[in-house]
């Protein structure tokens, strides 16, 4: 049984587009999480350069059609593919990752999928470079596209002998609470990355910011603020304690960091943020109309 989520990736204010595309790539592919690397595969690209490969494709993009976009250009897609355990292997997940790529994306995009190991479930990180192998189109998320491919998801699992969710209940439990957690909101994210960067003992400030860029958040010091932004994130957020709360201070960092207080890692939501995101999500389904879900079958295979 697996379930998909699909998101953009954007250049962002601040970044250029090969350091965007490292930052993401270099967090997916983090040896601790992927069996030092093995469980790392791809397609039409060299999964060492990744990086510099989907870069040079994106300057022959605007070589051969003359289009530039500005900081809300998408340069890259993800799917985070979670299984649930015990059901599959890690070697089974990275394959089965493969397949629904090379299926959805019909062959036409470079891509690498890498399989973490570090949770208590098995899941994929998968990106697929936004511009097309032959450098003369970019791929376009469509209205439906997340139910296309969890569709398509279910598909495969079928076809290899796997579970699915069947009939899923619009307001019942999310994959990730029916596995005992759920997904984090960016902010959410912003605070573990956080909290597992003070584990680590970073002697100051510089190092903990240094850890973060790591971990594929963006760090962008403006004026007397810092700003930090997750993978896939549109908008910047201030290190402080309005926006991440009490803990997350830098007055409160500052002070772990010289050791004269115990960092406490804070990442419930309220009951009134909890109650805000119902009621968006009421209206959004209340207003949405199905979307057309495609035929994403065929095309080559995946490669290692």
């Amino acid at each position: 049984m697996a379930t998909t989520r699909i998101m953009p990736l954007h250049i962002g204010k601040g970044r250029t587009v090969g350091k965007a595309i490292q930052d993401i790539i270099d967090y997916v592919e983090n040896p601790e999480k992927t069996d030092g690397g093995r469980l790392i595969s791809s397609y039409q690209c060299d999964s060492r350069i990744a990086d510099a490969e989907f870069l040079f494709s994106k300057r022959q993009y605007l070589a051969k059609t003359g289009r530039r976009r500005g900081a809300d250009d998408v340069i890259a897609y993800t799917i985070r593919q979670s299984f649930v355990p015990g059901e599959i292997t890690p070697e089974e997940a990275n394959r089965l990752g493969c397949e629904l790529t090379r299926r959805f994306t019909k062959g036409n995009h470079a891509f690498i999928v890498c399989t973490h190991i570090d949770k208590a479930h098995i899941h994929n990180h998968i990106i697929w470079n936004s511009t097309t192998l032959d450098c003369t189109r970019k791929f376009r998320d469509f209205l439906g596209s997340g139910r296309a491919v969890r569709r398509l998801n279910d598909t495969i699992c079928i076809e290899n002998g796997y579970s699915i969710v069947a009939n899923p209940k619009r307001r019942g439990k999310s994959y990730n609470k029916w596995l005992g957690s759920k997904q984090p909101c960016h902010r959410d994210r912003l605070r573990m990355a956080i909290d597992d960067a003070l584990a680590k003992k970073p002697a100051d400030l510089d190092e903990l910011l240094k850890l973060l860029g790591e971990a594929g958040i963006e760090v962008s010091p403006r004026g007397k603020f810092i700003r930090l932004r997750a993978p896939g994130q549109k908008n910047f957020v201030r290190l402080d304690g309005a926006s991440l709360g009490a803990e997350y201070d830098i007055s409160a960092l500052l002070a772990v960091l010289s050791g004269e207080r115990t960092h406490t890692p804070s990442t419930k939501k309220s009951t009134a943020q909890i109650r805000r995101r119902s009621i968006c999500w009421w209206i959004f389904k209340r207003s949405s109309r199905p979307g057309r879900v495609l035929d994403m079958r065929g095309g080559p295979a995946c490669s290692t």
